[in-house]
């Protein structure tokens, strides 16, 4: 069945990746890319939209796609930092907390905004766009750290806790998006650990096996939300399509 798909962070090298291989798709009729920079990926299939990703941004962007309201099938929101890119002389203040003398309540604003509220403007203000009588699949990139339940060995205070935050909201609103646009599937999707700027100072100490490239990550992506059931509930899955605990 034609479809059309929305990737939001679309810089990422994961959701560059699932572009492709959206681009390729001869069911994919149109790929929407959202970003602070242009896409780099070139195909007919692709329009590039710049955003900012204030909340006028936002809206701006979803105003601009008003006219395909009813038509996206696969939704991707790969928002997210881990840590910024300061000088090697700050990288006590830039990389993930190992204790709580670490704590400072710039990184956590920081963190919660790109990773929690950021990634939350947008399920909010989708929500038109997405109302269908076919199902919709929304993956929001998450991490398998953001598990409460999982949490056995403490640290990364900021990313962990945006990431717990941000599990919560695709929770909450799961249960909305079930009663007014009840065709959504909302996925906290956690990718593993890829080889990405993102991940590169933390590389040292994952298996080769575990280290995943990013085209590999976007094929696991496209099949998770291939086989997710549209059952008005939110879902916490990672690449290999297995269940996390919240």
């Amino acid at each position: 069945m034609p479809f059309n798909a929305l990737i939001i962070g679309s810089s990422s090298t994961i959701a560059q990746a699932a572009a492709a291989l959206f681009a390729q798709d001869p069911d994919c009729q149109r790929v929407f890319t959202v970003s602070r920079t242009p896409a780099n990926l070139f195909a007919n299939k692709v329009t590039s939209l710049l955003c900012d990703y204030s909340d006028d941004s936002i809206d701006t962007i979803c105003h601009t796609l008003t006219p395909y309201a009813g038509t996206f099938s696969r939704v991707l929101i790969c928002n997210g930092v881990l840590h910024n890119e300061a000088s090697d002389e700050s990288a006590s203040s830039r990389m993930p907390e190992k204790k709580l003398e670490d704590i400072s309540a710039d990184q956590l604003a920081r963190l919660y905004r790109s990773n929690s509220i950021i990634p939350m403007l947008w399920i909010s203000r989708l929500l038109p766009l997405l109302k269908s009588e076919n199902a919709v699949k929304v993956a929001v990139f998450s991490a398998r750290i953001g598990s409460i339940a999982d949490n056995k060995i403490g640290g990364w205070y900021s990313y962990r806790a945006s990431k717990a935050a941000l599990n919560m909201l695709i929770q909450t609103s799961a249960i909305e998006y079930a009663r007014r646009a009840p065709n959504v599937k909302l996925i906290a999707f956690h990718p593993g650990t890829t080889d990405t700027p993102l991940s590169k100072p933390f590389q040292n100490n994952v298996p080769k096996d575990k280290l995943f490239t990013p085209k590999f990550v976007a094929e696991r992506l496209l099949s998770v939300l291939e086989s997710a059931p549209v059952d008005q509930q939110a879902a916490y899955l990672d690449w290999n399509n297995k269940p996390i605990e919240w």
